[in-house]
């Protein structure tokens, strides 16, 4: 089994890793993208040290990559990348793809872009250790009607827990396409291929040192020339398996911290070319291909062991063309895991603002830590530009529900792995199109409630933020309004405030694990419209707004009881008028901000648990106003 998440005595530990019995990760295979026999983006997953079919992930990688399979995957513990692939079968059909995406083991739904190749490429080769991805040779093709493309020697590499464009890293022996590679912690080694001259299929090996770009070396060859193959490895040995000419159901075998010819070890279940591979320290799987058929087989073997392989399950359709990685594969260090708790804890205070008006509209992400005064950053991008929205989070995924593009209002849905750095994915669809709305979320679920589209709203619908898909109707609010202010407990949700279309004083809540429709709270201290909120787990904090002038007024109530909202201070700069922006928080301080003029840039902080008067926080990167945000700490994820 798996030694995530597990406690090891030293000794215990030691041995395991001396036995080659230690794996590491999640234990989580994926099998992506393809031919089915058209070209899907799908992902899908395997658990590896069980038996058992695939199952659907939940998510795609980018629609560019998905035209005709060919792509390649490699990974760290907590990112999957999976770089090149074919264009959708448009004009120009099944191009090659520049495309780099990237996707969180542990959390479904589609990939996120990361940045582009320095070529496009299709049937290119990659692999990975903890800290760096390379991605070797392909076929640079054009798309039809074009007759033909070149094959590359190219060798690119990208740094796995950033974003951005590949780098160049060296070149292979030769130009080729359809290589497969494995991996240990510091070495890579690409096998085989299929070159441009006849007879195209070849038996070379060639490696290089992942930590030192340069050219790769002749590391020796296989038995026999091939192509179309996949391989694996547990940090010590890489393992082919199936390939072309044939098919071939036959595998290979190196010693990757030498140099020398690959070995027979066995042979699969059924002979196929076009296959993937993914793996762990203790088995390797190998998943569909074509015998010349399509194949949904997926088939293992245990590296210390090796022999043939035994049937493991199916995968989810009969594919050929798929890339296969793992969170826990071969070129992984040994009881190492590259988290970016290193340098960040869910749930020690990250806040996200989202979107905007600068006064363009923007896809603008940029992130705070609210425990530490200071200016944001630039954390990534939304998949759309958008302003108005609402913002619901986990401890570790932040969502941005509808919004307004400048011309319509919108029903989209998007997502955010908050511990990395990234951009935006899509996530579903509201069940009505609005903007200006608010959001309240608990640890699994996040609601939205009201907004316009374009009249006043009493909809809330809602989401379980761990997975992805279209939200659900929850009930309604007391009238139907929107520019209304939403924070949360862990099990109530609130919404203060608002336009009916006069201005508001109502607040109404909800309780966030069931469905239902709102419930009066009472009154905040002053109505008005445009209000941000934030919240303890115990207290919530509502910010200015406009009554119908710019108010100066904070408010607050304690979340567990109902009654009225109580004076709480005042900003230290009054907003301008007609000023929407975000309210985010830990269970210690609200940060207020994005708002019109004086200043769209201002942020502003309160100390929840007393009363007083803001103060200064820092600046966003880009003022703005109309913005949406979240954190991983706010007061509905405290219990």
């Amino acid at each position: 089994m798996s030694n995530s998440g597990k406690v090891w005595d030293i000794r215990e530990a030691y041995k395991k890793i001396r036995a080659n019995e230690w794996s590491l990760g999640s234990s989580k295979g994926f099998y992506i993208a393809g031919t089915t026999p058209s070209g899907v983006a799908d992902i899908t997953t395997i658990n590896i040290n069980t038996t058992g079919n695939a199952s659907d992930f939940g998510g795609d990688v980018l629609p560019e990559q998905g035209g005709g399979g060919k792509g390649s995957n490699a990974g760290s513990p907590t990112r999957i990348i999976y770089g090149g692939g074919a264009t959708t079968p448009v004009a120009p059909a099944n191009g090659a793809s520049t495309g780099i995406s990237y996707f969180v083991p542990t959390h479904s739904g589609n990939a996120s872009d990361f940045g582009d190749l320095t070529n496009r490429r299709t049937s290119l080769a990659s692999l990975s250790n903890n800290t760096r991805a390379l991605f070797g040779g392909g076929y640079d093709y054009a798309g039809a009607p074009a007759p033909s493309g070149s094959n590359k020697d190219i060798i690119d590499f990208i740094t796995i827990q950033s974003l951005g464009n590949a780098v160049d890293f060296g070149d292979l022996v030769s130009a080729k396409q359809n290589m497969a590679t494995v991996a240990s912690t510091t070495r890579g080694v690409f096998l085989g291929g299929f070159g441009p001259s006849s007879p195209h299929h070849l038996d070379e090996i060639d490696f290089v040192t992942i930590t030192s770009a340069g050219n790769a070396t002749d590391f020796g060859n296989l038995t026999a020339a091939r192509s179309t193959f996949a391989a694996d490895s547990n940090n010590i040995r890489g393992i082919t398996g199936g390939g072309n000419p044939g098919p071939y159901a036959g595998g290979e075998l190196i010693t990757i911290a030498t140099t020398g010819n690959a070995t027979d070890w066995g042979d699969l279940t059924t002979a196929r070319r076009d296959l993937g591979s993914t793996g762990n320290q203790i088995r390797q799987t190998w998943g569909g291909g074509a015998d010349p058929s399509i194949s949904n087989v997926i088939d293992f073997v245990t590296q210390a062991s090796l022999g043939n392989a035994t049937d493991f399950g199916d995968l989810t359709v009969a594919n050929r063309g798929n890339a296969g990685s793992s969170d826990s594969h071969g070129g992984l260090e040994l009881g190492f895991f590259p988290r970016d708790s290193v340098l960040y804890m869910p749930g020690s205070g990250r806040g996200i603002v989202i979107g905007g008006a600068a006064p363009s509209i923007v896809n603008t992400m940029d992130m705070c830590l609210i425990p530490t005064d200071g200016n944001f950053s630039d954390f990534g991008d939304m998949t759309a530009s958008l302003q108005s929205q609402a913002g619901q989070s986990s401890s570790t995924r932040g969502i941005g529900s509808a919004g307004w593009t400048g011309s319509a209002n919108v029903n989209t849905i998007q997502s955010l792995e908050m511990v990395s750095q990234g951009n935006m994915a899509d996530f579903g669809d509201l069940t009505e199109a609005r903007r200006r709305q608010a959001g309240c979320s608990s640890l699994t679920r996040g609601v939205v409630m009201g907004g316009k589209n374009p009249s006043n709203s009493n909809v809330m619908d809602y989401i379980t933020i761990a997975s992805t898909g279209n939200a659900t109707d929850f009930g309604n609010l007391l009238a139907a309004l929107g520019d209304n202010a939403g924070c949360a407990s862990p099990t109530r949700g609130i919404s203060a405030g608002g336009s009916e279309p006069s201005d508001s004083n109502v607040i109404q809540y909800i309780t966030i694990a069931s469905t239902g429709d709102a419930t009066d709270f009472g009154n905040l201290t002053e109505a008005r419209r445009y209000l941000s909120g934030c919240s303890s787990s115990t207290r919530g904090v509502f910010y200015c707004g406009n009554q119908p002038g710019a108010s100066s007024v904070i408010d607050y109530i304690t979340i567990a009881s109902t009654g009225n909202a109580t004076d709480f201070g005042d900003p230290a700069v009054t907003p301008g008028v007609d000023s929407i922006g975000v309210g985010l928080s830990n269970n210690i301080r609200g940060v207020f901000g994005g708002r019109a003029a004086p200043d769209r840039a201002t942020v502003e902080k309160v100390t929840i648990a007393t009363t007083g008067n803001a103060t200064d926080f820092g600046d966003l990167s880009q003022g703005r106003s109309a913005v949406a945000g979240f954190s991983d700490s706010h007061g509905g994820l405290q219990a």
